[in-house]
């Protein structure tokens, strides 16, 4: 469990609210652009700050489409949200041949060096140009990304190895949707930090991290997000399916136990991770439960892992037929179909954090065989 615990800190230290690693395509952005338009609903952010952001991230992802063609590497893309303060960040990553970085670099540079006015008078510019490749239009998809939100736009590149160089593109906008910067006084943006959350990803084969307060609304983007990223996985169809319904029920039971918006903000935000190896996912949540909750969850967990797949057949079965409109039970019966699909033991454990509060993890793997 030290790498839940990892993953913890670094999403509250870095105020990193969604991190995927992956191959993005068209169909996969709509709900990568959902699940931040979700949040942002319980924001600061006004409609016409939300549709800048919206329209900047759009084009952000398009941007990281149009280059996962270019080589091997389309799977180290990374897209990521954080929190700023009064705003958000936006940062994306990904693998481009180390030849296109200085016209890159250079194209960046002068639409950085452009005042708000002078950005439109040159996408006017640009869009009258008949000289557009299918790679960006001669750069128009970063000028795009500039006029939405003005300001400047924060990259870096970082060598690979002697052809390719890791690309990383980031803005932070604020409530109105315009860029934010500091002045001279702010320091140059580096994507180190970035970088090495890539390669901790690719260590442990994680794919998707998520951390924030359970709302039915983000809840729902996260399982759209993450069904549609699993049509896309070379996976047979029942696991598929397997694995969408366990998540939604981890989800839940993440849901179930929370204490609430300002203790979580204070003590551990909520954490689902989805790892995938060797043919094996496994589904990783971590939220902050009450102490007093602990030791009955704790005999639910030890009992639901004594059975094998028969016995949780029966065990379900007992469960669902002595449910009641009015009864508060679901929780065990989540915790047992999770294990009943999974076929696999539930992983858990607590981590103390005071008198008042504990932090709960529980990992769930589904195997690519018959249930």
């Amino acid at each position: 469990m030290n790498l839940t615990r990892r993953i913890r800190d670094k999403m509250m230290k870095e105020r990193l609210m969604f991190v995927y690693r992956g191959v993005v395509t068209n169909e996969n952005s709509v709900p990568l652009l959902m699940l931040l338009e979700k949040e942002m609903e319980n924001s600061e952010f006004g409609f016409v700050g939300r549709k800048r952001l919206f329209m900047f991230v759009l084009e952000s992802l398009q941007n990281v489409t149009r280059h996962s063609d270019s080589n091997g590497h389309a799977n180290m893309s990374l897209v990521v949200y954080s929190k700023a303060n009064g705003g958000y960040t936006v940062t994306t990553g990904n693998v481009i041949p180390s030849s296109n970085i200085d016209d890159l670099k250079k194209r960046l540079e002068e639409i950085n060096s452009l005042q708000s006015g002078e950005i439109r008078n040159v996408y006017r510019q640009m869009l009258s140009n008949s000289e557009f490749s299918s790679k960006g239009g001669a750069g128009l998809g970063l000028i795009e990304m500039a006029k939405k939100t003005g300001n400047k736009l924060d990259y870096d590149f970082l060598k690979l190895d002697e052809e390719d160089s890791y690309f990383i593109l980031s803005k932070t906008v604020g409530s109105d949707g315009i860029g934010v910067h500091y002045g001279s006084a702010e320091k140059p943006f580096q994507g180190k930090a970035v970088a090495q959350l890539e390669r901790l990803m690719a260590k442990e084969n994680i794919y998707l991290i998520w951390s924030g307060h359970i709302t039915p609304e983000v809840g729902k983007e996260v399982l759209s997000f993450t069904e549609t990223r699993l049509a896309e996985d070379d996976i047979e169809s029942n696991m598929r399916r397997r694995v969408f319904s366990i998540l939604v029920e981890i989800i839940e039971n993440v849901a179930k136990y929370s204490p609430g918006r300002e203790p979580e903000e204070k003590y551990g935000m909520p954490v689902a991770m989805i790892r995938f190896e060797n043919k094996t996912y496994s589904l990783t949540t971590g939220n902050l439960i009450l102490n007093d909750n602990v030791d009955h969850l704790k005999e639910k967990l030890d009992s639901i892992n004594k059975y094998d797949k028969v016995g949780l057949k029966e065990l379900f079965r007992k469960s669902l037929s002595g449910q009641s409109i009015g009864s508060d039970s679901t929780g065990n019966m989540g915790l047992i179909d999770m294990a009943r699909k999974s076929g696999s033991k539930l992983v858990y454990e607590f981590d103390r954090i005071n008198d008042l509060y504990s932090y709960y993890t529980l990992t769930v793997k589904v195997e690519e065989k018959a249930n």
